[in-house]
């Protein structure tokens, strides 16, 4: 009896590694925005992503004008979003000196539909989706 006691104790006290990472986010996190359900392989998005990070924001929704990947367009949108979550909750901060601090590309449910093939076999497609987080940063870069 006492050791079913010990062990329910135990299972509340004890949490997943994923609220784990989210506690931790909403400690230091700074202004930040994110995008769940993109309709774009996460692969492809993070092709983009890789350029983003650490540059200021200005530099960085210059690029995203030019780039001609399909996953720029929902990315812009996504910065200037967490831009005006900092002018909003931010306060007095500069909105030049902010930079691209954290930009993370998970991947999300795929969407599984079927393809008919030859002789009457069917073959799966799987459609990729991508959950976006942005963080941005103030002053000297870490």
């Amino acid at each position: 009896m006492a050791d079913t006691k010990t062990k329910k104790a135990g299972v509340k006290k004890s949490t997943s590694a994923k609220q784990r990472a989210k506690a931790a986010r909403a400690e230091v996190a700074g202004p930040h925005a994110r995008l769940a359900f993109l309709r774009i392989a996460p692969r492809k998005v993070r092709l983009v992503a890789d350029h983003l990070r650490g540059m200021p924001v200005g530099d960085a929704l210059a690029l995203l004008k030019f780039t001609p990947q399909s996953a720029a367009k929902p990315l812009a949108k996504l910065l200037r979003s967490a831009v005006a979550n900092a002018e909003q909750k931010g306060g007095g901060v500069d909105v030049d000196a902010l930079f691209v601090r954290r930009l993370t590309v998970d991947g999300g449910p795929k969407m599984r539909r079927f393809m008919p093939r030859a002789m009457g076999r069917a073959f799966r497609v799987e459609k990729k989706t991508s959950h976006v987080y942005v963080e941005l940063g103030t002053g000297a870069r870490a």
